[in-house]
């Protein structure tokens, strides 16, 4: 059985840093491409970042430069380092695993809120 466990999110104020992580179990994360997504009060989910199988990483550009995703193949581990945090990144952060054969996962969410 899969399962995503988040961990990692809290409370930091702006310019802060927080790092991520996203623990997998089952035997998908070799395969998989991983996505962060967040949910703030009142908005859609939007895709935070991806990273392949193979390393590529995308970002969305209100994190460009700020964010940095990582993966651990040994670990069965995702991150998600952000830095110079802004109020507008509160949110909760919800990680996402992709093996690509038509089946999707998540996990419960963490929060992360940026205030002063």
């Amino acid at each position: 059985q899969v399962q995503l466990v988040e961990s990692g999110g809290g409370l930091v104020q702006p310019g802060g840093s927080l790092r991520l992580s996203c623990a997998v179990s089952g035997n998908i994360f070799k395969i998989s491409t991983m996505r962060w997504y967040r949910q703030a009060p009142g908005k859609q989910r939007e895709l935070v970042a991806l990273i392949t199988s193979h390393g590529l990483t995308n970002y969305v550009d209100s994190v460009k430069g700020r964010f940095t995703i990582s993966r651990d193949n040994a670990k069965n581990t995702q991150y998600l380092q952000m830095n110079a945090l802004k109020p507008d990144d509160t949110a909760v952060y919800y990680c996402n695993a992709d093996p690509g054969f038509g089946s999707n996962y998540w996990g419960q969410g963490t929060q992360v809120t940026v205030s002063s």
